[in-house]
């Protein structure tokens, strides 16, 4: 069977590509190997999927820590705003939330994933499911088609290449796409896990002292051997039974793959600063203003609200004082020692869950290796890819998904010029 393009991957860029690609009038096969279409887009922003966030091209960008700027010459013809638009005049409405995440006003994950489909089906792209991908075939310097692993061969024009990464594996992303893409030329950078919890030997996590409290609003860190700080980012945490996890270590996580790396290191030094907005001779103050108020009364009494209690009483204990102690009674050196701690409570981390347990997958084909604007390869014609194969990861927010519908339109688009000649 011939086709103009076939697009292997029925994720968000997939499904972003086949439409392109049947907008431009292409003859399209999309080819999943599972059962349903649209399974990353389903269970993504909880089931209420954050399709993409409303922000700045800028700050976007700002919060793809992994090659972003790559993707400011696709902003240019397709960008956040679009994918707005488009998914408005499908039916979809959208309404912006927190950060400028933008979700389907029914918060309805299934419902972006059936008018991406009800499209699909309006511009008659025929859909294979089930049928696993044995190897893209390339003959004469270009690519020519697909070969299933049933033995079906199909050949086309254009081949985009939308199988993600290898991050959550129960939708489909066993990082099949690598060896085809390596088999073409491309060079895969070293794959690794972000957006992931990260796990801990320290004793306050194996005796699971603090195990499910979670500290809101603090500033988290990443130090780099010389104890100069990579990363900070402020947000809510928790610790776990394992490390800790929640939306800030999430951020910090691929920060600490790298370092764990770079200095060869068995652990990586991250700091809480759980009290962001004062700085450590304000803290100092107004904990000996509220020991003065009442001098009397056990520390951990005056000091209640100040911080979350299991964490107020884990650093007065670290600090050497008596939770009973009366603060009347309190050194001024222990107290500037607990003022410390409330700004910099530093603690080793030794890895990350596994990339399969890791919400995004970093790296992968090289952005060096790929046409910005049409997401074309730069050594194979006919050759496409979009999403999460590329070395391009961002943080969760409705960045991942802007980058994967913004590189699927690119590269669907250009794939059905291409096969139809017009490239």
């Amino acid at each position: 069977m011939k086709y103009d393009v076939i697009i292997i991957g029925g994720g968000p860029s997939g499904l972003m590509a086949s439409i392109a690609a049947g907008e431009k009038g292409a003859n399209v096969l999309l080819i999943d190997k599972g059962e349903k279409l649209g399974r990353k887009l389903a269970i993504s922003g909880g089931g209420r999927c954050n399709v993409t966030n409303r922000l700045s091209i800028d700050e976007i960008i700002k919060h793809i820590p992994g090659n972003g700027r790559f993707l400011y010459s696709a902003f240019s013809e397709f960008n956040n705003e679009d994918i707005i638009a488009f998914f408005e005049k499908l039916g979809v409405e959208l309404k912006e939330e927190d950060h400028g995440r933008m979700f389907p006003v029914n918060n309805s994950a299934q419902s972006v994933v059936d008018a991406l489909l009800e499209r699909m089906n309006s511009l008659k792209v025929t859909v294979y499911k089930n049928s696993p991908v044995a190897e893209v075939l390339y003959e004469n310097d270009k690519t020519a088609g697909v070969l299933l692993k049933d033995g079906q061969t199909f050949t086309a024009g254009s081949v985009v290449v939308a199988v993600g990464g290898k991050s959550v594996p129960q939708t489909g992303s066993t990082g099949d796409g690598y060896a085809w893409a390596k088999k073409a030329g491309h060079t895969i950078t070293e794959l690794f896990p972000t957006e992931v919890p990260v796990t801990s030997n320290e004793p306050f996590i194996k005796d699971k002292s603090l195990q499910g409290l979670a500290l809101r609003d603090v500033a988290l860190c990443v130090l780099n051997a010389k104890g100069k700080t990579l990363i900070t980012h402020r947000m809510d945490m928790l610790f776990t039974h394992f490390g800790i996890s929640g939306p800030a270590v999430l951020r910090c996580s691929q920060f600490v793959v790298k370092e764990l790396k770079k200095a060869k290191s068995q652990a990586v030094t991250m700091k809480i600063d759980a009290l962001p907005d004062a700085n450590k001779e304000e803290v100092f103050q107004e904990v000996i203003k509220l020991m003065k108020e009442d001098p009397k009364k056990a520390i951990k009494n005056t000091l209640k609200g100040l911080l979350p209690e299991r964490y107020l009483h884990f650093l007065l204990e670290k600090s050497g004082i008596d939770l009973q102690e009366q603060g009347g009674n309190l050194s001024h050196e222990k107290v500037r020692r607990f003022s410390e701690l409330c700004k910099d409570f530093l603690f080793t981390v030794n890895g990350t869950h596994s990339i399969e347990k890791a919400f995004v997958t970093g790296g992968g084909v090289s952005v060096k290796e790929i046409q910005p604007k049409e997401m074309g390869s730069k050594i194979m014609p006919g050759l496409y890819f979009c999403g999460e194969i590329l070395d391009i990861h961002g943080y969760t927010g409705g960045y991942n998904i802007t980058s994967a519908l913004v590189t699927g339109r690119l590269a669907g688009m250009n794939a059905a010029l291409h096969a139809k000649g017009h490239a």
